[in-house]
């Protein structure tokens, strides 16, 4: 009998460790090609292009962060945590009315530049993490907050080729700040927005072609057909004039070699965040010789900025599928009648 008990028992312990191993069986999240992330029973794992980071589960969700870069602000808008911001870098550049307030009352600090971090002030805020683009030229820097025992992560957004993808990012804030589900939520929303608009753009009956960007002196930097702009255009039933290229960054071009290959353009996209046509050709007067400039349409990122923030780089980072529908309403205005733009503004 007693035998009987014991074996029973036994049994019963190995059915419950079985049970208590299954439950710390977790799955590993593709944010993008990128990014993943990877949950195990203490850690939670996140691997960033070349960066990997193990964080332990009882110092999340992080209180206390700083930003380095704008267009991180525009995830952390989007899930309404302005108020775990304890340090920006470059304040000015940043167009978000939230986080301008609380600078304002003196409870988001700026932190410098991208010219030069105030390390110290970074230090003495105690944040649990910082995070920002990777910039090689500030290596020593991230290498002293992190001898102060302070997080750095990376996360170069700006390297992805899909539009969604760069929008998923909002996922990893969401897991590192507590906001899972409204970041997932968030997510689904704007894929669902953006995978509508993108079966209303198929259904034109054209497909205009586009130009896009300006020049920096003699050098006329076009985004590869293989970027996320390239992919927005391509959604938005446009013919961008790099379709067919491979690059995922930016092609340069002389005014020569743009001249000749934009000869049926009907839009030219992106056109920095000029005001007017008379604006831009005082920075170059030979955007005159375009057709595009004489005869079709023209349009810059101006249509949300203050000073030197643009919201553009900042919720246009994540909210893609308004930009999409910005897009959308350029090329295919009939498609969205009542519409009226966001971050693009005509150029006259």
């Amino acid at each position: 009998m007693k035998a009987k008990i014991l074996l029973l028992f036994t049994i019963f312990i190995l059915i419950a460790c079985k049970r208590e191993t299954k439950n710390y069986s977790f799955e590993t999240v593709s944010v993008s090609k990128l990014v993943e992330l990877r949950d195990d029973k203490n850690s939670l794992h996140l691997k960033s292009g070349n960066f990997n980071y193990s964080i332990e589960k009882n110092i999340l969700p992080f209180k206390r962060i700083v930003l380095l870069s704008a267009s991180m602000s525009g995830y952390i808008g989007e899930l309404n945590a302005e108020n775990l911001i304890i340090g920006v870098s470059s304040p000015e550049y940043i167009y978000s009315e939230k986080i301008g307030n609380l600078i304002q009352q003196k409870k988001i600090h700026n932190v410098g530049s991208e010219q030069k971090y105030d390390i110290e002030k970074i230090i003495s805020l105690k944040p649990d993490a910082v995070f920002t683009n990777y910039i090689a030229n500030f290596q020593n820097t991230y290498e002293v907050l992190k001898n102060n025992g302070i997080k750095v992560f990376f996360l170069d957004e700006f390297n992805e080729e899909n539009p969604l993808e760069k929008a998923a990012y909002i996922k990893v804030f969401g897991k590192l700040l507590g906001k899972e589900e409204l970041a997932e939520s968030k997510f689904k929303e704007i894929e669902k927005n953006y995978n509508t608009l993108k079966t209303l753009a198929s259904k034109a009956p054209n497909s205009p072609g586009v130009l896009a960007n300006e020049m920096y002196g003699d050098i006329w930097y076009l985004p590869g057909g293989n970027t996320s702009f390239a992919k927005l255009v391509s959604d938005a039933h446009g013919d961008y004039i790099l379709k067919d290229n491979s690059d995922t960054k930016a092609v340069t071009m002389n005014f020569e070699e743009v001249f000749s290959k934009s000869k049926n353009i009907q839009f030219w996209l992106n056109v920095g965040n000029h005001q007017s046509k008379k604006e831009l050709l005082a920075v170059n007067p030979f955007y005159a010789k375009l057709n595009v400039f004489n005869h079709g349409k023209m349009y810059s990122m101006a249509g949300k900025e203050k000073g030197k923030a643009n919201d553009f780089f900042e919720s246009g980072i994540v909210r893609c599928d308004v930009v999409l529908k910005d897009y959308i309403k350029i090329l295919h205005p009939e498609l969205l009648p009542d519409y009226q733009l966001t971050f693009m503004k005509e150029l006259k």
